[in-house]
């Protein structure tokens, strides 16, 4: 597999396209089934923050779902049209808002949540326990040292 770029850049490049091709295959599968209850990538992964960390303003949102400033106000909008979040005055900053999820924002959630999380458990079936630890550990120590 040697090339003149040097066998370790041309097995990096073989790992990182593996790497994403699995990304897209899951990330497309999940997306399909996200969008089967009318929500966004985005929405879903703004009322999941929300549901599982609890009220947040928009820039720990912002973080946590790996977005952009730009991208996060339009889903906060329309998920605040649809009912799913309200804005409540940040008591420690006035000038800030922090988001909650809503009642019916739950039920959502509480619906699609739990066939996500069985979802990524049968992609990732493939693998015994030991070998889902190795790949975890192994891609986050690719990602801390970025």
């Amino acid at each position: 597999m040697a090339t003149h770029y040097g066998q370790k850049a041309a097995l990096s490049m073989k790992t990182w396209m593996q790497v994403f091709r699995t990304y897209n295959k899951i990330r497309a599968k999940e997306l399909a089934y996200i969008q089967s209850y009318d929500l966004t990538m985005p929405q879903f992964q703004v009322l999941e923050v929300l549901y599982h960390k609890g009220d947040l303003n928009i820039g720990s949102i912002t973080k946590l779902t790996m977005s952009t400033p730009g991208n996060i106000t339009v889903v906060v909008k329309n998920l605040k049209r649809d009912g799913l979040i309200v804005s409540l005055q940040d008591e420690n900053d006035k000038r800030a808002s922090i988001l909650t999820i809503t009642q019916k924002g739950k039920a959502i959630i509480e619906k699609v949540f739990p066939q996500h999380a069985k979802n990524f458990e049968a992609y990732f079936n493939v693998l015994n326990n030991e070998e889902l630890e190795t790949l975890y550990t192994l891609l986050n120590k690719l990602q801390k040292s970025q």
